[in-house]
């Protein structure tokens, strides 16, 4: 089992960058293809980006590439979202999520731990 953790979320104007950390505990966070979801208010919640568990694969939404990275550090048990050129409609909750059985995974339904969130709030 693993714990998830995210950080670094804020208020940011149109334009800005954040950098969004999720640390893991336990010893075996190399073993977990590691993903980001996110929610705005009334709305489903949405794939952002995924990364494979050796790093060598990512994925991203349609509505991010270009702007976002995904990585993660092994060695550190953390997994990161760099956010570019941020806009009022990347305004939500952002939540990382493992996957136990997946190489890299896209769907919620493929991933079987959740942090608890970090609030993203992009003003114009």
């Amino acid at each position: 089992q693993v714990q998830l953790g995210e950080s670094g979320g804020g208020l940011v104007q149109a334009g800005g960058s954040l950098r969004l950390s999720c640390a893991a505990s336990g010893r075996t966070f190399g073993s977990y293809a590691m993903g980001w979801f996110r929610q705005a208010p009334g709305k489903e919640r949405e794939f952002v980006a995924a990364i494979s568990r050796s790093g060598s694969s990512t994925v991203y939404a349609d509505s991010v590439k270009g702007r976002f990275t995904i990585s993660r550090g092994n060695a550190k048990n953390t997994v990161y979202l760099q956010m570019n050129s941020l806009k009022p409609e990347d305004t939500a909750v952002y939540y990382c999520a493992a996957s136990r059985d997946r190489t890299i995974a896209t769907i919620r339904y493929e991933y079987d731990y959740w942090g608890q969130g970090t609030q993203v709030t992009v003003s114009s």
